[in-house]
């Protein structure tokens, strides 16, 4: 077999049990890798019965089918689990090396379940695999952790958590070498197994089909992509941040009030031209010191920040991306970059996933801004730098009323806090958005509205649609209509979930389409599949997603947007007066549904899963009302 090994690992910490599993090459030709194994996996051993903190969850990892042979930017592993979050289908995507690793040990995927008797941590190096005590690591910090795991074996390859996921916060991320896998909380299931670590070595030779071809498909594209990534890697992701605010009005701030960081913009002198402290265009030559790219990237967006000396001290991480610009800086009305570099080192070290502890952090401004939050030490308004970074601090670490309050993100925030602040909860399924103002980019409204793991972008990279007006085979898009997006939305879907298949980076979607895609897949696995099949293998995959969701219980009501959104006007900016209205997202629920063979409650056809070869899903989920 070639492009994978067909060896799943399995590892039980009730009693350390090894074992090792036949996957077969129809199983991982209809799923691909990464987030296509998981995601069926899941599916399969992960039921409805099962509470996500409980033993019986599990930790399922696997790396993208192009991880390994030196792909330019092909560096995406996917974890899949339920998530503690939303309770629903669990994915966190990383492009740190414990994928590479993994796959080079000798194995497509890795299958962790039950719960050691104390802090442990997994060591995979190639065929020896074992579990050993990790007591001594507990409570220390990510970086900490990922020191002395170095220090005990050596040049491994590490996936930790830090103090966050040993609490169990439902907003804790997995540490992987500076790249955070961080959506969904799958920090918390790490924790709830008293796994601090994995750490892995791999010296295995991957198996390919063609390596010639491969090398000379390396050769071309690893040329191009350095061509076409100057801006990404002088500025990074969030080079965007200035036309999103000023043109578009989709940089949301102050929790969502608008999607134009109107505070910032009116220091300035000239608001077209000139930059807020929070853009890359502003800070990145002052303060960045080298780049620490993913693993074989060619056009890394990595910009190392190090500032000595601050308000907040001293300041050393791979960050702020725009996410994090957005969550942490913009949404809580704070424009100072070293405060909001701070506060992401902080996540990172304690294990939080930045955009749901910036949204939370927003959320607790208005709260206590409106008179609903009472904070005796602690002046929580938004712009407040250094409330920000304290607040976030007390999160991480659960401390007093306020970390205790904040520690599971917003949704569980709003519900203990009451007092009407659930209506200003921006959240979808229990998940706390990304950075893109959905009053701003109708697309993306629906596109937050329907990902099976909560409001996420990635699921469908649909603001590529909304931002430029034209992505791959759609041109002439509007970005302040909903209710035509249902057909492009699917598609889209359907083309990410083959870059989280094959684990190839969405920042390179403009270079990696469908055909190189197809070429690089057939010159590792040798299967000369065609565009249809390689196609239909990531419409299966989302289908999977949405069913397991279905599964749980999940209706077309959890498909919805924030009350602000949909209730609220746009008060200022480039999208003043806008809102999507409950009806306008059912129009558009409709059509999307249908565009993806689903009935009109969202699930899945059951002709629609058997066309997709997933029988048992179809007879377990699928529907057959008319």
């Amino acid at each position: 077999m070639s492009g994978h090994w067909g060896r799943l690992l399995r590892i039980n910490l009730d009693d350390n049990k090894v074992s090792t599993e036949e996957l077969s090459e129809g199983f991982l030709r209809r799923h691909v890798g990464g987030a296509g194994i998981t995601g069926k996996l899941l599916y399969d051993e992960v039921g409805p019965d099962v509470e996500p903190l409980s033993p019986e969850n599990k930790l399922i990892m696997a790396p993208g089918l192009l991880v390994g042979p030196k792909v330019p930017t092909a560096s995406k592993t996917s974890f899949g689990f339920k998530s503690p979050l939303t309770g629903g289908y669990g994915k966190a995507i990383v492009g740190g090396w414990i994928g590479d690793r993994l796959k080079k040990a000798g194995y497509d995927a890795l299958i962790i379940e039950g719960k050691a008797k104390e802090a442990s941590v997994i060591v995979i190096e190639d065929d020896d695999v074992k579990v050993e005590s990790a007591k001594e690591m507990w409570g220390k910090d990510t970086h900490e952790t990922v020191e002395m795991l170095k220090e005990r074996y050596g040049k491994v390859k590490t996936a930790v958590i830090g103090p966050a996921g040993e609490k169990l916060s439902k907003i804790s991320l997995i540490e992987c070498d500076e790249r955070q896998a961080g959506r969904g909380g799958p920090g918390a299931v790490m924790g709830s197994k008293n796994l601090k670590a994995i750490a892995i070595k791999g010296t295995k030779d991957y198996p390919i089909h063609d390596p010639e071809k491969v090398d000379e498909l390396n050769s071309k594209y690893r040329k191009e992509t350095v061509e076409k990534g100057k801006t990404d890697m002088d500025y990074g992701t969030g080079s965007a941040i200035h036309p999103l605010n000023v043109e578009i009005g989709a940089f949301p701030s102050k929790n969502w009030e608008a999607g134009y960081f109107k505070e910032a913009y009116e220091k300035l002198d000239d608001p077209d031209e000139d930059r807020i402290e929070l853009d890359p265009y502003y800070w990145a030559d002052k303060y960045r010191d080298g780049r620490r790219p993913c693993p074989y990237c060619t056009k890394p967006c990595s910009q190392y920040f190090v500032a000595k000396d601050t308000p907040y001290g001293d300041i050393a991480i791979d960050g702020p991306e725009y996410e994090t610009q957005y969550s942490l800086g913009g949404c809580c009305g704070v424009e100072d970059v070293e405060a909001v570099t701070k506060a992401n080192e902080i996540c990172d070290k304690l294990g939080l996933d930045t955009i749901s502890a910036g949204v939370t952090v927003a959320w607790a401004m208005e709260a206590y801004e409106k008179g609903l939050l009472e904070l005796d030490d602690l002046e929580l308004k938004f712009g407040n730098p250094h409330a920000m970074v304290e607040a976030v601090r007390q999160m991480g670490t659960k401390e007093g009323e306020l970390g205790e309050l904040l520690f599971h993100g917003v949704k569980e925030a709003a519900e203990k806090l009451g007092k009407d602040s659930e209506d200003f909860a921006i959240h979808i399924k229990g998940m706390e958005p990304p950075g893109y103002e959905a009053r701003g980019m109708y697309g993306m409204g629906l596109a937050l509205a329907v990902a099976p793991r909560g409001a996420d972008h990635l699921t469908s990279c649909e603001y590529a649609l909304d931002y430029g007006g034209s992505f791959w085979h759609f041109e002439d898009y509007s970005r302040t209509d909903i209710v035509s997006k249902g057909y492009p939305l699917s598609i889209m879907e359907n083309l990410m979930m083959l870059y989280d298949m094959t684990g190839m980076c969405k920042f390179s979607r403009g270079i990696f389409l469908d055909h190189p895609l197809l070429e690089y897949v057939n010159a590792i696995t040798g299967w000369n599949m065609g565009m249809g099949e390689l196609l239909i293998a990531g419409e299966r995959g989302h289908n999977v997603a949405k069913a397991y969701n279905v599964r749980e219980g999940f209706t077309r009501e959890d498909d919805t947007l924030p009350r602000r959104v949909m209730e609220e006007e746009v008060p200022y900016g480039p999208t003043k007066g806008r809102r999507i209205s409950r009806e306008e997202l059912d129009e558009a629920l409709d059509r999307y549904y249908t565009a993806r063979g689903w009935d009109l409650n969202g699930v899945p056809m059951k002709a629609k899963l058997q066309y997709l070869d997933l029988e048992e899903v179809a007879e377990e989920v699928g529907s057959t009302k008319q």
